[in-house]
């Protein structure tokens, strides 16, 4: 196992709804609720989880897009948590991101090499000309030719414009790539070709993903580990193919249980989830999964279970050991 890249250590954040009169919070929303995990050199790490549970947020605190309320953000071995704009711009070059659309993400004012130049330009790395060149290298890359560069994102399709926004990501060469649901937004026929360009780039220039997904399938193509998340906390934690193949926590079994399967005769049962995601206004007392739970017992609504590692590398947020149930 390579050396870890990425630690984060209990980090939270709230974010407030509403306030009164003397600017007391009278609502908080908690999107992130005490979650730890390590990403290693070169790895992906998938993280998975229904929309709404907080996995966005925790990945733009990683990039630094929005500061967390407490814990901890170490970055080879390096605090920063705290660190301000121009202290973190040598962080910069090394932390990028991939949004989940691309229209939105790409300057319409810029064409493409523009857009994929700008990180150099932002860092004045070689001239202008060495900086127009690899762009270009870099377009070239992810597939898209000289007769790309002086197009608009209007101009181009959304697989395009992905690709576009995956080569400006890749430019600086960074040890850790956020990808915020990157195929989510593309065509089915176009995403297999996105998630084999971005193994690729990731094999070639050994980076780290953080992979965020709602999308398990998509996740057991690309991913090493996976960690599920559900209202700002983890409930599960395993390498890919034994979270797969054996799911501990019920809402676990429940996503996977949900994945649409080409052949009838699987032996995986399938268990429905029952009723809504509580609000994140008003999160249930104990596990917060347990009014959805079929397996809930009493100690589920007044404690609140920590992760805990039950077999080597696997780490689950439950009372009890639930074997997924067969047909």
């Amino acid at each position: 196992m390579n050396k870890v890249l990425l630690e984060i250590n209990d980090i939270r954040k709230e974010f407030v709804k509403d306030k009164s009169l003397t600017g007391k919070a009278k609502s908080v929303l908690l999107a992130v609720d005490g979650v730890s995990l390590s990403i290693h050199e070169g790895e992906i790490l998938g993280l998975v989880g229904e929309s709404g549970c907080g996995k966005s947020t925790l990945g733009r605190m990683i990039v630094k897009l929005c500061e967390p309320t407490c814990g901890q953000i170490l970055f080879e071995g390096n605090d920063i948590t705290h660190l301000k704009q121009k202290e973190m711009r040598d962080y910069r070059r090394q932390i990028q991101i991939i949004f989940q659309d691309p229209y939105a993400s790409l300057n319409p004012r810029m064409t493409i090499l523009q857009a994929v130049r700008a990180p150099l330009d932002a860092f004045q790395i070689g001239t202008r000309k060495e900086r127009d060149e690899r762009a270009a290298e870099a377009l070239n890359e992810v597939g898209l030719t000289s007769e790309y560069l002086k197009k608009y994102p209007h101009e181009m399709s959304g697989g395009q414009r992905q690709r576009a926004a995956i080569a400006r990501a890749m430019i600086l060469r960074p040890k850790l790539v956020v990808c915020d649901e990157p195929v989510s937004a593309l065509d089915v026929s176009v995403r297999a070709q996105v998630l084999n360009l971005m193994k690729t780039l990731q094999q070639q220039k050994q980076a780290a993903y953080l992979f965020i997904s709602h999308d398990l399938s998509v996740t057991h193509h690309l991913c090493d580990r996976i960690a599920v998340m559900y209202m700002g906390k983890l409930v599960e934690t395993a390498e890919k193919e034994e979270l797969y193949q054996k799911p501990l926590h019920p809402y676990t079994q429940a996503l996977l249980a949900s994945i649409p399967l080409p052949v009838r005769d699987h032996k995986r049962k399938h268990v429905p989830l029952e009723g809504d995601v509580p609000s994140p206004l008003n999160p249930p007392k104990g596990c917060r999964f347990h009014e959805r739970c079929k397996y809930a017992a009493e100690i589920c609504s007044t404690e609140e279970p920590k992760l805990r590692e039950v077999c080597p590398g696997h780490c689950i947020a439950c009372h009890f050991d639930i074997q997924p149930e067969v047909e």
